[in-house]
């Protein structure tokens, strides 16, 4: 459970949530976060002794109504949101949003890469929904982790002021404890964001049951890839085919990748060396994988980062690589798919030019009345009922047409992965169809989030150490 206890320090008191699988050492941390005590100059005083860093809150009943005595000489304090932290249990269950505004996330000490995770995983449809009907279970790690995700999702849903994930963070440390290693100045030290949103949906996919055999994960995310591996040094040697499920494509990044899909389509075209059973010796074969089932939600990683042993440091890609707001994928799926994709696509493609046609003329005209703004909604109602009406379900995975719209990512700013800064973005609206002219984006910069146009977006394309697009979310 979480519980909120009392402290003292210097004559004040402070109100500090913490959930009681966390330690003692996760608890100096959140006094830091609000005395400015570092953990290392820090006495709490409980009965029979001093707090150890190992030991469980649980176990010393620290979560009761008598304050905690801190001790300690506080240096300089974390750099404060601009607006009040909010805290899990600071929101009852009859709490409500204060505004429009989305929440940011409070920066814990180089933990951006897991902000900026945290807000693109809020985008996907229904996850709250599949949180909801999660058992409450702490049989597991991945089932602690979920649990502290359903509660910090919550607590978003209902408030405009930043949040502190102090919680769901640490659940990610004790799952992974990658996350938990620190720097030479004693902090903790900035990870992958690819590699957190791996951890995370891996937490997920094992916890979010929707039957005996799926997961919701499964159900959302999962992409299907059917592979065939062709030996090039003998026309004699039969092809093997496999069928493989992934949670994220790939986009390779070369001295010849100007594109997204370019990318994409280099990691499902590749070259490898393996040893041929039929020639007895090592030999090349190509490897062409074709998409065979499509998700509701489509990730996809930007591979920037490669390793550098001269400098032990994941070195960062920095070649401009244009990627859409509006992606086509029907040149990287099956014959068989492609065709049953192909009347959906060409409606998509259809309501999109009509749309497009609509807004030139409009622009030529002036500024619209709200009679010709009411038009226009109701002729979107009506391409939407089109769309529902004409296209049939494809196997359960909802309406798939080929062509995807870029809804969140994240970037990177700086040279390596383990260093720089990441920022989450996500897209205002949630209608389908939207053309980019009218499109408003949320930046997630930590605790501070704002409105920026599709422009800024697109901008964000690589050839130096500013903000790069890093993993794409589309659907």
């Amino acid at each position: 459970m979480i519980g909120e206890l009392t402290i003292k320090h210097a004559g004040k008191k402070y109100e500090i949530g913490l959930d009681d699988e966390a330690s003692g050492a996760d608890f100096k941390n959140a006094v830091h976060h609000a005395t400015g005590v570092p953990p290392d100059r820090m006495k709490v005083m409980i009965k029979g002794g001093l707090l150890k860093d190992n030991v469980k809150i649980a176990a010393v009943n620290l979560l009761s109504a008598q304050p905690v005595m801190v001790i300690g000489t506080s240096g300089p304090l974390p750099v404060a949101p601009q607006e009040p932290t909010l805290f899990l249990e600071d929101v009852g269950n009859g709490g409500t949003r204060m505004d429009d505004s989305p929440p940011g996330l409070v920066n814990l000490g180089q933990t951006c890469y897991f902000n900026s995770s945290l807000q693109m995983l809020k985008t996907i449809p229904q996850l709250s929904s599949a949180l909801e009907r999660l058992p409450i279970s702490r049989d597991s790690p991945e089932a602690r982790f979920s649990l502290a995700l359903k509660g910090i999702l919550t607590t978003m849903s209902r408030s405009s002021a930043p949040v502190h994930p102090f919680t769901v963070l640490n659940h990610l440390r004790v799952l992974a404890p990658q996350f938990a290693e620190h720097d030479s100045n004693g902090g903790y030290s900035q990870q992958d964001a690819d590699e957190a949103w791996t951890q995370m949906i891996s937490a997920l996919r094992s916890t979010l049951a929707v039957g005996a055999d799926t997961s919701f994960i499964d159900q959302a995310m999962s992409i299907e890839l059917s592979r065939s591996l062709q030996c090039n040094d003998s026309l004699e040697e039969p092809p093997s085919r496999t069928q493989e499920r992934v949670l994220k494509l790939q986009c390779n990044i070369s001295i010849a990748t100007n594109f997204l899909s370019q990318g994409m389509l280099d990691n499902l075209n590749q070259q490898i060396e393996k040893t041929s059973p039929f020639l007895g010796r090592m030999a090349t074969y190509t490897q062409r994988s074709r998409i065979s089932r499509l998700p509701q939600n489509l990730v996809i990683h930007m591979v920037r980062f490669y390793w550098r042993r001269d400098i032990q440091k994941k070195a960062k890609i920095m070649r401009k690589v244009k990627f859409p707001l509006q992606l086509e994928v029907l040149d990287m799926v099956t014959d068989d798919l492609r065709q049953r994709l192909q009347p959906a696509n060409s409606l998509v493609k259809q309501i999109l030019h009509s749309r497009e046609d609509r807004y030139k003329t409009a622009k030529r005209l002036g500024p619209r009345t709200a009679t010709q703004l009411a038009d226009e909604e109701n002729k979107r109602r009506e391409e939407k009922a089109l769309f529902d009406r004409t296209i049939e379900d494809v196997d359960g995975m909802g309406k798939p047409s080929g062509l995807y719209e870029l809804t969140a990512l994240i970037t990177h700013k700086g040279a390596s992965a383990d260093s720089g800064h990441y920022i989450g973005w996500a897209r205002k609206d949630s209608e389908p169809f939207v053309p980019s002219n009218e499109q408003q984006w949320y930046k997630y910069d930590d605790d501070k989030v704002s409105l920026v146009n599709a422009e800024k977006i697109l901008s964000m394309e690589g050839g130096g150490e500013d903000s790069v697009a890093y993993i794409l979310l589309y659907r």
